[in-house]
C-alpha cells in the first residue's frame, strides 16, 4: 500500500490485476491504510498498541538504538553558519553528490 500511495494507483493495479479503475476493495484497503498510517507516531515510528499491553503490546517492545548519519552531521555544522534574521531567511542546505 506504500506504494500505492506513492504512485497514486490503486492496489490491483499494483498487483497486475486491474486496469487503473478504483474498485470497492481496493478503496477499502487505502482507506485501511491510511488509518493504520495515521496512528503510527511522527516521532518515533512506532504504535500505541505496540506498546499497550491491554492491546497485545509490550512496554518494552524496543530498546532505543543510537546511531549517526555523517550527512546529517554536516548538515548540522553547515546550519551553525546560517546567520539568524533576514539574512538566513529561506536558507536551505542540502547535500550534492560529489563526482569521482
Amino acid at each position: 500500500m506504500e506504494l500505492c500511495e506513492a504512485y497514486r494507483i490503486p492496489h490491483s493495479q499494483l498487483m497486475g490485476a486491474g486496469d487503473g479503475r478504483w474498485s470497492a476493495l481496493d478503496r477499502a484497503k487505502a482507506l485501511a491504510w491510511a488509518a493504520w498510517q495515521r496512528d503510527v507516531c511522527g516521532g518515533c515510528g512506532t504504535w500505541s498498541a505496540e506498546w499497550d499491553e491491554q492491546q497485545g503490546g509490550d512496554r518494552h517492545a524496543y530498546v532505543a538504538q543510537t546511531s549517526r548519519c555523517p550527512g546529517c552531521e554536516l548538515i548540522e555544522m553547515e546550519s551553525e553558519q546560517v546567520p539568524e534574521g533576514a539574512e538566513g531567511r529561506g536558507v536551505r542546505i542540502g547535500l550534492i553528490k560529489q563526482s569521482s
